[in-house]
């Protein structure tokens, strides 16, 4: 069978390969699945490139999510159940990007029949991390303010969608003036400029300022770090919280201690798979149900803008990171169940 690999550490389109080699078979507490569909998200090629929060071990398979068909079970209740069930597929072990996978049966999720192939290869990674950060970590109220940079991203437009529906405005940061216009498209009102390349901090703290007028922000995420997150931090208001949950920008945070003191501010950093850890299976069962409800109803929708088999997995990781691609790139393993 056919599996990408990456032996070192680097770009992705110069490290990763494609390989054969033999079908694994699912051990004790195990599954087989026979994969569809795994996209290509930032996590997957920060984690080629070595900087994601954890390394693996080399060679690697990357592809921290996906969908597939279950086809045998190594044991166990869980797997016998799932048995010919389409899945989503949770792999942090040894990566979604080949034809057939063996997981732990804790790291699949059944996935609604009502789902296209494309929402249920994209069901989790981003509609999780913008429906736990809004509803479960910060618990937005409405009419609260929430800031959110990288706002053109799958997340940032999912924020959009739900500050829409749970009554919460987003002030969007984004790097480059045609995204304006395609937020907009999606009903934001309020979109800033900035690109930490060549702007000055000050620059975005004037233009969120200038949105603000004596509102107060409580609340910011940040996918990005470095300069961008760091101007949020001097825009805070009264006992706010940033939550930071990615690095784009490999530069440190610079603030002064006092830019938190004055107002009782927090800066805590969030992981979707630590936090999913921390569940209960009744809590991921209500997670999963509702994260289901909204995909169908477009508010946790991800827009696929291309795809690509195995074998073009180079054409699919380049595509991936071109300037001005909106949605997702999706990797297709197998016939499409």
């Amino acid at each position: 069978m056919r599996v990408i690999r990456f032996e070192q550490f680097g770009e992705p389109a110069d490290v990763l390969k494609v390989c054969e080699t033999e079908e694994p078979v699912a051990q004790a507490g195990e599954v087989l699945v026979r994969m569809l569909a795994s996209p290509v998200n930032p996590s997957d090629l920060l984690n080629i490139r070595g900087g994601y929060s954890t390394r693996p071990a080399l060679p690697s398979v990357p592809g921290f999510e996906g969908v597939g068909i279950i086809e045998s079970s190594g044991g166990g209740l869980r797997g016998k159940l799932l048995q010919g069930k389409r899945v989503v597929v949770l792999n942090r072990q040894t990566g979604n990007w080949a034809e057939k996978v063996a997981v732990s049966s804790q790291f699949v999720i059944p996935v609604s029949g009502k789902l296209t192939l494309d929402q249920a290869a994209t069901f989790f990674v981003n509609p999780a991390t913008a429906y736990v950060l809004a509803r479960q970590v910060l618990k937005i109220p409405p009419g609260a303010w929430l800031i959110q940079t990288a706002a053109a991203s799958a997340v940032g437009k999912m924020m959009i969608r739900l500050g829409q529906q749970y009554g919460f405005p987003t002030l969007n940061v984004v790097r480059r003036h045609d995204q304006t216009e395609e937020l907009k498209a999606l009903g934001a009102e309020h979109v800033v400029v900035f690109n930490a390349a060549h702007d000055d901090e000050r620059i975005l703290i004037e233009k969120i300022r200038k949105v603000l007028g004596k509102q107060s922000v409580r609340f910011a995420i940040d996918p990005v770090g470095g300069k961008t997150a760091s101007a949020l931090i001097k825009v805070l208001g009264e006992r706010s919280r940033l939550i930071l949950f990615g690095s784009l920008d490999e530069a440190p945070l610079g603030f002064f201690s006092r830019e938190l003191i004055r107002n009782g501010a927090s800066v805590e950093g969030f992981w979707l798979a630590r936090h999913m850890e921390s569940l209960s299976l009744p809590s991921k069962i209500r997670l999963v149900s509702k994260l289901t409800g909204l995909i169908r109803r477009g508010i946790l929708s991800t827009e696929i803008s291309a795809r690509f088999p195995l074998a073009q997995i180079k054409e699919a990781v380049t595509t991936a990171e071109q300037q001005g691609i909106s949605g997702k790139v999706l990797l297709t393993m197998n016939s499409t169940d």
